[in-house]
């Protein structure tokens, strides 16, 4: 089978076991699935009359959703500084330690960008 873990099954396995007749644990081991896939998805069949799969969610927040706002407001404050500066400033003032990879993650679903200023001054690209 080529399922993976948080991906639903194809649309022609589901549309087998929901047509098999047998028993739960029969349908099951024909079509190598758990038993609880036989019994949801024929539970979903018989209450919403459905055999497509139901959208799959994630329920857990994002760790820094709550300091959106203000981590907005930093980052336009000084948007040269680094993302470990930035992990440090948010356990400084906030107490929640994150890790680079939280911190980027949460910049990029933000839209946020951390610019880096020019290395050579700005008088060097005028005319002389």
């Amino acid at each position: 089978m080529g399922w993976r873990r948080g991906q639903a099954y194809g649309q022609d396995l589901r549309e087998r076991v929901l047509s098999a007749s047998g028993s739960i644990a029969e349908v099951a081991r024909r079509f190598e699935v758990s038993e609880s896939y036989v019994a949801r998805a024929r539970a979903r069949r018989r209450r919403l009359g459905d055999d497509k799969p139901g959208a799959q969610r994630n329920h857990v927040a994002p760790k820094l959703a709550a300091l959106e706002p203000v981590l907005a407001a930093e980052v336009e404050r000084g948007n040269d500084q680094t993302l470990a500066q930035l992990c440090a400033w948010t356990q400084r003032e906030h107490g929640m330690r994150v890790g680079l990879t939280t911190m980027w993650k949460t910049l990029r679903r933000m839209g946020l960008t951390l610019k880096k200023s020019a290395s050579t001054p700005a008088s060097r690209s005028a005319a002389t």
